[in-house]
C-alpha cells in the first residue's frame, strides 16, 4: 500500500477546508496540503508544493477531482505530473480516476488508492 498524500482546497474564503481535511485523514492520508485559493489560480502554492514533494510509490489523493482541477484538460496535465514522478492519483469520489491500475483500482465502488 502507498504512502497517501491529500490535498484540499476551497475557493472562497466563507468556506472551510474541515470536511475534506476530515475525509482525507479518514481515508489514511499522512499528510494533507490545504489550501484557500480559486481552481483558476495557476500558482496554487499549496499544489506546487504538493508536485515537488511527491515521490515514487506515494499516492496524491483528493475527495473530488474538482478540488484539484478546473478543467479536463488541466486535470490532464496535473496527473500527467503526477504520474511521470511515479506516483499516483485518486479521488475519493470518483473511483474511475484512479491511476494505480487499469481497473480504476475499484471493487463494488471502493477505491483502493
Amino acid at each position: 500500500m502507498s504512502h497517501k498524500i491529500g490535498y484540499a482546497r476551497v475557493s472562497t474564503i466563507g468556506q472551510t477546508l474541515d470536511m475534506q481535511i476530515q475525509s482525507l485523514t479518514d481515508y489514511g492520508c499522512t499528510k494533507i496540503f490545504r489550501e484557500k485559493a480559486s481552481g483558476a489560480d495557476a500558482e496554487r502554492i499549496q499544489l506546487q508544493k504538493l508536485l515537488k514533494s511527491l515521490s515514487k510509490g506515494e499516492t496524491d489523493v483528493v475527495t473530488r477531482i474538482d478540488r484539484l482541477a478546473r478543467s479536463t484538460f488541466d486535470l490532464f496535465g496535473i496527473v500527467k505530473e503526477i504520474t511521470q514522478k511515479g506516483a499516483q492519483f485518486c479521488s475519493i469520489a470518483e473511483p474511475w480516476a484512479d491511476t494505480a491500475s487499469s481497473d480504476a483500482g475499484c471493487i463494488g465502488g471502493t477505491c483502493r488508492c
